[in-house]
Protein backbone atom coordinates (compact mmCIF):
# COMPACT_ATOMS: atom_id res chain seq x y z
CA UNK A 1 0.00 0.00 0.00
CA UNK A 2 1.70 3.55 -1.06
CA UNK A 3 2.06 5.70 1.46
CA UNK A 4 -0.95 8.15 2.51
CA UNK A 5 -1.00 11.67 4.50
CA UNK A 6 -3.41 9.58 7.41
CA UNK A 7 0.21 7.12 7.78
CA UNK A 8 2.20 10.52 8.31
CA UNK A 9 -0.58 11.46 10.97
CA UNK A 10 -0.55 8.33 12.72
CA UNK A 11 3.26 8.17 12.69
CA UNK A 12 3.92 11.80 14.13
CA UNK A 13 1.42 10.73 16.61
CA UNK A 14 3.28 7.72 17.69
CA UNK A 15 6.41 10.04 18.54
CA UNK A 16 4.91 11.57 21.32
CA UNK A 17 3.53 8.63 23.31
CA UNK A 18 6.92 7.91 25.28
CA UNK A 19 8.01 10.37 27.77
CA UNK A 20 9.17 13.93 27.78
CA UNK A 21 8.70 15.96 24.15
CA UNK A 22 9.21 14.50 21.27
CA UNK A 23 10.77 16.34 18.20
CA UNK A 24 10.32 15.63 14.85
CA UNK A 25 12.48 16.99 11.66
CA UNK A 26 11.24 17.63 7.98
CA UNK A 27 13.50 17.88 5.44
CA UNK A 28 13.87 18.56 1.75
CA UNK A 29 15.02 20.76 -1.15
CA UNK A 30 13.68 24.78 -1.41
CA UNK A 31 10.15 24.32 -2.70
CA UNK A 32 9.45 20.58 -2.01
CA UNK A 33 6.61 20.68 0.18
CA UNK A 34 8.00 20.78 4.16
CA UNK A 35 6.34 24.07 5.86
CA UNK A 36 2.83 23.18 4.00
CA UNK A 37 3.16 19.25 4.93
CA UNK A 38 4.24 20.72 8.69
CA UNK A 39 1.39 22.94 8.77
CA UNK A 40 -1.16 20.17 7.59
CA UNK A 41 0.54 17.98 10.39
CA UNK A 42 0.35 20.25 12.98
CA UNK A 43 -3.49 21.23 12.51
CA UNK A 44 -4.80 17.81 12.37
CA UNK A 45 -2.86 16.32 15.12
CA UNK A 46 -4.00 19.59 17.61
CA UNK A 47 -7.45 19.18 16.20
CA UNK A 48 -10.18 21.33 18.12
CA UNK A 49 -8.97 20.38 21.60
CA UNK A 50 -6.55 21.98 23.13
CA UNK A 51 -2.65 22.28 21.55
CA UNK A 52 -0.07 20.22 21.98
CA UNK A 53 1.95 20.16 18.81
CA UNK A 54 4.00 23.31 17.92
CA UNK A 55 5.11 24.23 14.79
CA UNK A 56 9.11 25.87 14.66
CA UNK A 57 10.69 26.01 11.39
CA UNK A 58 14.44 26.42 10.98
CA UNK A 59 13.98 29.60 8.77
CA UNK A 60 13.62 31.85 11.93
CA UNK A 61 18.15 31.06 12.11
CA UNK A 62 18.64 32.93 8.93
CA UNK A 63 21.34 35.22 9.85
CA UNK A 64 19.91 38.97 9.04
CA UNK A 65 21.01 41.02 6.04
CA UNK A 66 23.06 43.12 7.51
CA UNK A 67 25.37 40.05 8.83
CA UNK A 68 25.19 38.52 5.68
CA UNK A 69 26.56 41.79 3.80
CA UNK A 70 29.37 41.84 6.26
CA UNK A 71 30.21 38.17 5.43
CA UNK A 72 29.99 38.91 1.72
CA UNK A 73 27.06 35.62 1.67
CA UNK A 74 24.31 37.84 0.71
CA UNK A 75 23.89 36.58 -2.78
CA UNK A 76 24.23 32.60 -1.42
CA UNK A 77 21.09 33.63 1.11
CA UNK A 78 19.46 30.09 2.28
CA UNK A 79 22.81 28.52 1.70
CA UNK A 80 23.68 25.90 5.00
CA UNK A 81 26.46 28.55 5.87
CA UNK A 82 23.93 31.92 5.87
CA UNK A 83 22.44 29.94 9.03
CA UNK A 84 23.17 29.92 12.75
CA UNK A 85 23.03 26.10 12.99
CA UNK A 86 24.85 26.29 16.34
CA UNK A 87 22.06 28.74 17.40
CA UNK A 88 19.13 26.67 16.05
CA UNK A 89 21.07 23.17 17.83
CA UNK A 90 20.52 25.04 21.08
CA UNK A 91 16.95 25.88 20.87
CA UNK A 92 16.56 22.18 20.06
CA UNK A 93 17.98 21.30 23.02
CA UNK A 94 16.14 23.51 24.62
CA UNK A 95 13.03 22.49 23.59
CA UNK A 96 13.50 18.73 24.87
CA UNK A 97 15.18 19.83 27.65
CA UNK A 98 12.86 22.56 29.49
CA UNK A 99 9.12 20.74 28.72
CA UNK A 100 7.87 21.51 32.42
CA UNK A 101 7.68 24.98 33.22
CA UNK A 102 8.46 27.85 31.20
CA UNK A 103 7.38 28.55 27.38
CA UNK A 104 10.17 28.44 24.86
CA UNK A 105 10.38 30.73 22.63
CA UNK A 106 11.29 30.61 19.09
CA UNK A 107 12.38 33.49 16.22
CA UNK A 108 9.93 32.83 13.07
CA UNK A 109 11.17 34.27 9.54
CA UNK A 110 9.29 36.80 8.31
CA UNK A 111 8.67 36.34 4.04
CA UNK A 112 7.74 39.64 2.93
CA UNK A 113 10.51 41.08 5.03
CA UNK A 114 12.74 38.26 4.05
CA UNK A 115 14.12 38.41 7.69
CA UNK A 116 14.26 37.01 10.82
CA UNK A 117 12.11 37.91 14.35
CA UNK A 118 13.41 36.85 17.81
CA UNK A 119 10.76 35.47 20.46
CA UNK A 120 8.11 35.28 17.55
CA UNK A 121 7.02 31.13 18.19
CA UNK A 122 5.88 30.22 21.49
CA UNK A 123 6.34 26.09 22.81
CA UNK A 124 4.27 25.96 25.63
CA UNK A 125 5.03 23.38 28.24
CA UNK A 126 1.94 21.34 27.20
CA UNK A 127 3.44 21.07 23.69
CA UNK A 128 4.12 17.29 23.45
CA UNK A 129 5.21 17.19 19.70
CA UNK A 130 7.11 20.03 18.11
CA UNK A 131 7.63 19.38 14.82
CA UNK A 132 10.63 21.77 12.57
CA UNK A 133 11.55 22.08 9.00
CA UNK A 134 14.08 23.16 7.33
CA UNK A 135 16.60 22.26 4.47
CA UNK A 136 19.76 21.09 6.22
CA UNK A 137 18.38 18.76 9.02
CA UNK A 138 20.46 15.54 7.69
CA UNK A 139 23.69 17.59 6.89
CA UNK A 140 26.61 15.94 8.83
CA UNK A 141 28.91 19.10 9.16
CA UNK A 142 29.55 21.13 12.17
CA UNK A 143 26.84 22.41 13.83
CA UNK A 144 23.94 20.58 11.30
CA UNK A 145 25.43 17.07 13.26
CA UNK A 146 24.20 18.41 17.25
CA UNK A 147 20.56 19.50 14.50
CA UNK A 148 20.33 16.11 13.64
CA UNK A 149 21.21 14.45 16.98
CA UNK A 150 18.09 16.53 18.82
CA UNK A 151 15.77 14.99 16.37
CA UNK A 152 13.59 11.85 16.63
CA UNK A 153 12.37 10.98 13.72
CA UNK A 154 13.40 12.64 9.96
CA UNK A 155 11.30 13.29 6.90
CA UNK A 156 12.32 14.35 3.62
CA UNK A 157 9.58 15.03 0.93
CA UNK A 158 10.46 13.59 -2.47
CA UNK A 159 8.99 15.86 -5.70
CA UNK A 160 9.35 15.77 -8.82
CA UNK A 161 11.67 18.36 -9.79
CA UNK A 162 9.65 20.42 -12.65
CA UNK A 163 6.92 21.22 -9.67
CA UNK A 164 9.75 21.85 -7.06
CA UNK A 165 10.60 25.02 -9.30
CA UNK A 166 8.07 25.87 -10.07
CA UNK A 167 6.25 26.21 -6.48
CA UNK A 168 9.99 27.85 -5.97
CA UNK A 169 9.35 30.53 -8.90
CA UNK A 170 5.87 31.45 -7.38
CA UNK A 171 7.12 31.41 -4.47
CA UNK A 172 9.97 34.18 -5.13
CA UNK A 173 7.19 36.23 -7.53
CA UNK A 174 4.62 36.48 -4.34
CA UNK A 175 7.11 38.09 -1.96
CA UNK A 176 8.35 40.56 -4.46
CA UNK A 177 10.55 39.50 -7.19
CA UNK A 178 9.91 39.92 -10.99
CA UNK A 179 9.67 36.46 -13.02
CA UNK A 180 12.89 36.81 -14.78
CA UNK A 181 14.24 37.95 -11.25
CA UNK A 182 12.68 34.69 -9.58
CA UNK A 183 13.92 32.19 -12.68
CA UNK A 184 17.17 33.60 -12.20
CA UNK A 185 17.36 33.14 -8.43
CA UNK A 186 16.01 29.31 -8.50
CA UNK A 187 18.49 28.82 -10.89
CA UNK A 188 21.72 30.19 -9.52
CA UNK A 189 21.35 29.95 -5.52
CA UNK A 190 18.52 27.84 -4.86
CA UNK A 191 19.28 25.19 -7.59
CA UNK A 192 23.18 25.09 -5.70
CA UNK A 193 21.08 24.55 -2.27
CA UNK A 194 19.10 21.99 -3.58
CA UNK A 195 21.30 19.71 -4.81
CA UNK A 196 23.26 19.79 -1.59
CA UNK A 197 20.00 19.00 0.16
CA UNK A 198 19.00 16.08 -2.30
CA UNK A 199 22.43 13.95 -1.04
CA UNK A 200 21.29 14.06 1.89
CA UNK A 201 17.88 12.07 1.13
CA UNK A 202 19.33 8.69 2.17
CA UNK A 203 19.89 9.74 5.82
CA UNK A 204 16.24 10.14 6.30
CA UNK A 205 14.33 7.58 8.48
CA UNK A 206 11.49 8.00 6.05
CA UNK A 207 11.10 9.52 2.63
CA UNK A 208 7.90 11.09 1.82
CA UNK A 209 6.63 10.38 -1.67
CA UNK A 210 4.27 13.15 -3.26
CA UNK A 211 1.59 11.03 -3.05
CA UNK A 212 1.17 11.80 0.77
CA UNK A 213 1.86 15.46 0.63
CA UNK A 214 -1.12 17.73 1.02
CA UNK A 215 -1.86 19.19 -2.86
CA UNK A 216 -0.80 22.31 -3.83
CA UNK A 217 -1.43 23.99 -6.41
CA UNK A 218 1.65 25.25 -8.82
Amino acid sequence: MPLTFDDLVTRARSLAQHEGRAILGISGSPGAGKTTLAEHLVRVLNGPGEPWVAHVPMDGFHLADAELDRLGLRDRKGAPETFDAAGYAALLRRLREETDEDTVYAPGFERVLEQPVAGAIPVPPTARLVVTEGNYLLFDTGAWRRVRSALDEVWFCAIDEDARVRRLVARHEEFGKTHEEAVAWVLRSDQRNAELVAATRDRADLVVPVSALPRVDV
